[in-house]
């Protein structure tokens, strides 16, 4: 009975390192070809493969490096001699440990354990050099051990660089401009002070910073090449990055992109943004701070050079004493690591960022075969993130959320709530139409700003001025001036019962607006409740689930549940004469029958101005929750897809509109002026 088990841990001795080694091997190659798809892929399929291949490469090369540490100098092998050439797989773990290029982080938390990572760099390095020393001096394998060591060093060191670049803490101080103390105050006034004690009538004349660039109120569109985007982008990139880490900006900053893009198409517009939030990605989450800089080609250099040299010196080496399968592993990863690498030369020569820098140092020929290659590859029409919005529904939820057994388990272990978010949410694509009409709204909002103070005041509305502005602040104001998460509620519900009550049988237009408002009312009660960290603090997640519990309460009275179209007539025949609050009191928050309130008020506006009122309140919430979320947050969904609310925040940096303006005039500048 013993021989079995005793048969399988000889044969896991055996075999156990060269398994570990190949799945290191398995685990680069599926991350270096699949790591840039989750900035443009919601899958949750992806991120899972992604995040699993993430966690298993380094503890399956720590793993690997460990057992060759617990063999090293081990006699039972039936072949001492291959037991140099395992010691030469040691460095080949330190190239895995530096991982690709296209990844480097999976999420932002891990760019903050960069002082972790350096510490397990200088660890993993001196147990690969302890395993490789036991083999000498007899080893065959010296002269291509110290190459591999040197690329698997400096990819290992890349990684901890890049890491340490793309912390919160050391972005925001690369961006951080010198300190400015301003013209000398004291020296000016200790003049002034002097004319005036001399009976010298002086007066002090100041004259603000004059505006570089004064916005253009000509917006008349105007169509740019795709290499004047690309550039654009770039540009636009090294000046509001700073969003992410919460700098401000200045007027002149304003000024510059008011001028641009007030004169782009939308969907330019649009493109212009997902091409530096591309960049942003690539900060973040991928070698581009280390490999994108003067010695970044070097180092590549040097790595790829290394690993063909310890090849090709490999293949001349006796192999007498070695196994074939170990031979043979040996070369497989040799292979792997050159093809890896050739592939990490191809991303740093054609990508967006060499093509720019040639561009900059005028090597115009060459600059334009990388750009026909990037447009052969990735065609410029194709979208740099999901280009997706999420879609949760509350009253689809609360008919198909019946009570069951397997529910009532989920419950017990406490995962129904995770699960109701996975199988209640759908994605469609954020349509063309959708991106005009939100680009029209914030365009006319810049347009009518004044000052800053106007600009400002605009990013903090949340639907009232779309109300005022359509002569309807007396009927519906109420709607807007609650808890942010109670009017996206209200809406949400109202915009339902408008919908199924008006069917959508009716003009293009009104379809439109219809569609819009749908879209954006379920993307946003999403936002509510399965990205609640994106929205201003307050109880949305008890207001919703108070909600939802009235709901099926109310559409459990019949025989049999209703569908949509059925709910919402049910819930639109409640007489609501008289305030929820009043017969219910305030314990339960939920606002089921407020929303029908809203729904009734605005089913009395004729169809058109009501769709129009509704789709212009809706923009409006998504530009508040966009502007009003931290840029930790927009950055970090970056890495799944990324979202529309965030695409919707740079295009109001864009514009003028927000916060984050907080240099206003520049240095003044003062004279004194001395009457004689």
């Amino acid at each position: 009975m013993q021989v079995f088990p005793y048969r399988v841990r000889s044969i896991w001795n055996n075999w156990d390192l060269r398994a570990f080694i190949l799945t290191s091997l398995c685990l680069q190659i599926v991350l270096i070809f699949s790591g840039s798809l989750r900035k443009r892929n919601k899958s949750r399929c992806i991120s899972l493969i992604l995040w699993s291949a993430y966690l298993l490469a380094d503890w399956v090369a720590t793993f690997a490096l460990g057992i060759l540490s617990n063999n090293q100098g081990s006699p039972s092998s039936p072949h001492p001699e291959s037991n140099d050439l395992l010691a030469f797989w040691a460095p080949f773990l330190l190239l895995h440990l530096g991982g690709p290029d296209t990844i480097t982080a999976f999420s932002l938390e891990d760019n903050e354990l960069w002082m972790r990572h350096l510490l397990g760099l200088l660890f993993q390095v001196a147990v690969a050099i302890y395993v490789f020393i036991g083999s000498l001096p007899q080893t065959r394998l010296k002269a291509p051990a110290a190459l591999m060591f040197l690329a698997g060093i400096l990819k290992y060191g890349e990684r901890s660089w890049a890491l340490m670049c793309a912390s919160m803490d050391n972005l925001r101080n690369s961006m951080v401009t010198p300190p400015d103390p301003g013209p000398n105050y004291a020296k000016f006034m200790e003049e002034y002070a002097s004319m005036s004690a001399a009976g010298l009538q002086a007066e002090i004349e100041v004259e603000k910073e004059p505006e570089a660039q004064p916005r253009s109120l000509d917006t008349v569109v105007e169509d740019i090449s795709t290499v004047m985007i690309l550039s654009k982008a770039h540009r636009f990139f090294h000046t509001f990055k700073r969003l992410i880490v919460d700098l401000i900006l200045s007027f002149h900053d304003r000024n510059e992109s008011q001028s641009f893009f007030l004169k782009r198409s939308p969907l330019q517009a649009f493109k212009v943004i997902e091409i530096e939030l591309s960049f942003i990605y690539e900060v973040l989450y991928t070698k581009s701070t280390v490999i994108h800089t003067v010695v970044g080609p070097f180092l590549r250099s040097i790595t790829f050079s290394s690993i063909l040299s310890a090849l090709l010196l490999f293949l001349f080496t006796k192999k007498h004493g070695y196994t074939d399968i170990d031979v043979a592993i040996t070369y497989i990863l040799l292979g792997g690591a050159l093809v890896l690498e050739s592939y990490a030369v191809g991303l740093l020569v054609f990508s967006d960022w060499a093509f720019l820098k040639l561009k900059d140092l005028k090597q115009y020929r060459l600059s334009n075969m990388i750009f026909a290659s990037i447009s052969f590859f990735r065609p410029t029409n194709r979208p740099r993130w999901s280009n997706s919005m999420a879609q949760h529904n509350l009253i689809s939820f609360c008919l198909d959320d019946q009570p069951s057994t397997i529910k009532r388990v989920m419950v017990f272990l406490s995962v129904k709530e995770a699960w109701d978010r996975f199988f209640h949410t759908i994605y469609c694509p954020v349509h063309d139409h959708l991106k005009r009409f939100i680009f029209k709204e914030i365009k006319n909002k810049s347009s009518s700003a004044d000052d800053s103070k106007g600009y400002k005041r605009f990013s903090t509305c949340r639907g009232e001025w779309a109300i005022q502005k359509k002569g309807y602040r007396e009927k519906l104001g109420w709607s807007v001036e609650v808890e942010f998460d109670e009017s996206i509620l209200l809406w949400h519900i109202a915009t339902d019962l408008c919908y199924y009550s008006d069917g959508t049988n009716h003009s293009e237009n009104i379809r439109s607006d219809q569609n819009i408002s749908k879209a954006i009312s379920d993307y946003m009660l999403y936002l509510l409740v399965v990205r609640p960290f994106m929205l201003t603090a307050g109880i949305g997640q008890i207001r919703y689930g108070d909600t939802c519990a009235e709901a099926k309460k109310f559409f459990q009275q019949g025989e049999a549940m209703p569908d949509e179209k059925q709910a919402c007539h049910m819930l639109l025949s409640v007489e609501t004469k008289v305030p929820p609050v009043q017969v219910k009191g305030d314990r339960s928050k939920s606002i089921l029958f407020d929303a029908c309130m809203l729904a009734k008020a605005l089913l009395e506006l004729k169809i058109e101005k009501r769709w129009k009122i509704m789709s212009a309140v809706w923009v409006e919430m998504l530009c508040y929750a966009a502007s009003h979320c931290r840029g930790y947050y927009h950055a970090k969904q970056l890495s799944a897809g990324g979202e529309l609310l965030t695409l919707v925040w740079f295009l109001m940096a864009h514009l003028g509109i927000g916060e984050q303006y907080r240099i206003e005039e520049g240095h003044a500048r003062a004279k004194l002026i001395v009457e004689k």
